[in-house]
């Protein structure tokens, strides 16, 4: 995936309000940046990082940055719009380069389905298979020794999630958690337990009862976002 524009570069000044961001323009200026991302961003808005913006302004945004990347010291960059990750895995399932969703004839986003009001990332049909129910999760929180971990904050709503994947593997149909990981170190995936330890034991659930969960790390430049690599999810 490209971006539009060439980004910004600025140096974060702080996150605030969880929707806002200050940033200090390498071109000079500082200036306040929308924040798409709702978690904690462990690892990924501390003081002084670098950090680069979507700048589309519009009588109809009352910002007109996004905050899109964060540099790490060690140069990796991380993709912190979560928005991007269902575009990303929809291209990569569009070049056939996730094998596990290869072999259906249609894809559908945000479809209705469940018993709790919820929307489905992709209902893909077709082929000859069952319905493949896709849910996607994106991963940035902070690595040590190439952990990636999800989520980085309590989430009941991606709890919700797992239980209605869970219900669609019960009826008879295909289900399939994709974390996107939107940082270049990570090599692998667990479940924060120690942020959310309901979510934990929920997805030790899910997979015991059927439900599948793969991991696809991502090349992240201030150019473009591309899903390459397929990592392993771990559950110990």
């Amino acid at each position: 995936m490209d971006f539009p524009a060439p980004l910004v570069p600025g140096r974060l000044i702080q996150r605030y309000k969880r929707f806002l961001a200050d940033v200090a323009l390498d071109t000079g200026g500082t200036i306040t940046a929308h924040c798409p991302n709702t978690g904690s961003m462990l690892g990924c808005a501390d003081p002084g990082s670098r950090v680069w913006l979507h700048h589309a302004p519009s009588p109809t945004r009352k910002y007109a940055y996004s905050w899109e990347l964060t540099e790490l010291p060690d140069g990796t960059g991380v993709g912190i719009n979560t928005h991007r990750s269902n575009a990303l895995v929809q291209e990569a399932i569009d070049h056939d380069r996730i094998a596990a969703l290869r072999g259906y004839d249609l894809i559908r986003a945000e479809a209705k389905y469940g018993h709790e009001s919820s929307r489905i990332d992709f209902l893909l049909q077709g082929g000859g298979k069952p319905d493949c129910y896709v849910e996607v999760k994106n991963v940035t929180a902070a690595v040590t020794d190439g952990i990636a971990l999800f989520p980085d904050t309590v989430s009941e709503r991606a709890t919700k999630h797992l239980r209605e994947l869970m219900a669609m593997v019960g009826a008879g149909h295909r289900a399939v958690l994709v974390f996107c990981v939107q940082r270049g170190d990570a090599q692998e995936v667990r479940p924060a337990d120690a942020f959310d330890p309901l979510y934990g034991r929920t997805l030790r659930e899910a997979l015991s009862a059927g439900v599948e969960a793969i991991a696809w790390r991502a090349v992240v430049t201030p150019e473009r976002v591309e899903l390459r690599t397929e990592i392993p999810v771990v559950c110990p």
